[in-house]
């Protein structure tokens, strides 16, 4: 059997048909398919802006800056996410702290949050924004978190990389009900792709404003928004603030444009997958993905964690057993403060005793739609021989 990846995009001939037509049109970039794009994923999710970027690091860069963050300030987010999650708020020249894992849903832990926040209020050292990543693409508890933002007047920016497609309470993540700005990824392992690209959501007009003035240069080009000059001087355009090449071209767009019309789909086949995991694993020293009544996962990743205290193998050895007979397994993720950079920084090992405890466990086993049911008894096969 050819190898299985952990992910992969699945692109049809329609999908190929858009992008060829923007290709033959007068706009590869800076053209009407990118604002296309933002309003077909505003309608799905229910939010009233969007601003689509080069990369979901890009979209919580801009994020962070509408919200000012800066020096002085410190941003929370959960350790088990890609560093990018944290890396946005150093960008910005602000600290970084993080907030311990749920140990069913690996989302951040609200209980966790809450203590946390009770220290820093007598500390004087609260949060200005709290990133919660749904992790796998199962929503957090947002509308826990929402209540301690009022509370303790912090900022939200869900980082919903893994998360388009799925729903909180009945509503699209993306809806932006319980956060300021919602950010998508849209790299080519994620649920719908655009090759690179990502995406921020909000229903607050300025910050939307904020966040397309930063993504592209700090430049305008309306007279409404510029500075006044000299009647004579040409002006077409103006630097009002400092911004960056952020900007998604419509070559980009037209893909996800197209990709949007099988998004559900794509969250179906994720689920049925995950179902036949299920079904799969049941007897194995295995523990399965749990799911919260009120979450939809947009199933993301499918993420295991070995009972290591039944199998006679360490983690390590699993890993490698199954990259050995073709299975591209990964490891979603190692604990951000556990990377050299944020070590220098001051962080240490065992700093989030629940996160420790997952990274030592977890392992993801391949999940993309377009898997068979063939592929996935090899993929379960291969760990029963492994770990029993």
């Amino acid at each position: 059997m050819s190898a299985i990846p952990y992910g992969r995009q699945d692109i049809n001939q329609a999908d190929i048909d858009a992008v060829v037509a923007v290709l033959h049109s007068d706009f590869l970039t800076q053209g009407p398919t990118v604002p296309a794009f933002e309003q077909a994923v505003a309608d799905y999710c229910g939010a009233q802006h969007a601003v689509a970027v080069n990369s979901a690091t890009s979209a919580l860069h801009i994020a962070c800056l509408a919200l000012g963050v800066g020096k002085g300030d410190c941003v929370w987010t959960t350790p088990i996410t890609f560093v990018a999650s944290a890396n946005c708020a150093r960008y910005c020249g602000a600290d970084v702290d993080f907030v311990d894992i749920d140990p069913h849903t690996y989302n951040m832990s609200v209980e966790c949050l809450t203590e946390k926040l009770v220290r820093a209020e007598g500390e004087g050292n609260l949060p200005k924004v709290v990133i919660p990543v749904h992790m796998t693409g199962q929503p957090c508890d947002m509308a826990s978190i929402n209540k301690l933002s009022q509370k303790y007047g912090f900022k939200i920016i869900e980082d919903g990389a893994h998360a388009i497609g799925g729903k909180y309470r009945g509503e699209p993540i993306g809806s932006c009900s319980y956060s300021d700005i919602t950010v998508f990824s849209f790299h080519p392992v994620k649920i719908i792709t655009t090759g690179e690209g990502g995406m921020a959501l909000t229903n607050d007009a300025e910050l939307s404003k904020r966040m397309k003035l930063y993504s592209s240069h700090g430049i305008v080009s309306t007279v409404k928004d510029m500075m006044p000059k000299a009647p004579e001087e040409i002006w077409n355009y103006q630097q009002i603030d400092l911004g960056f090449n952020y900007r998604m071209t419509d070559i980009h767009a037209a893909l996800g444009l197209s990709q949007m019309k099988r998004l559900d789909e794509f969250v179906i086949k994720r689920h049925a997958i995950a179902n036949r995991y299920e079904d799969l694993l049941a007897d194995l020293p295995v523990i399965t993905p749990w799911q919260h009544p009120d979450s939809y996962s947009g199933f993301h990743l499918y993420v295991i964690r070995l009972k290591l205290d039944e199998i006679k193998k360490t983690q390590r050895e699993v890993f490698s057993a199954l990259h050995i007979a073709g299975i591209g397994a990964n490891l979603h993720y190692i604990p951000v403060y556990r990377q050299p950079y944020y070590e220098q920084l001051g962080f240490n090992a065992g700093y989030c005793p629940e996160a420790e405890r997952y990274y030592a466990e977890a392992l993801s086993l391949p999940m993309f739609p377009m898997l068979i049911n063939k592929e996935l008894s090899y993929v379960t096969n291969v760990l029963s021989k492994c770990i029993c």
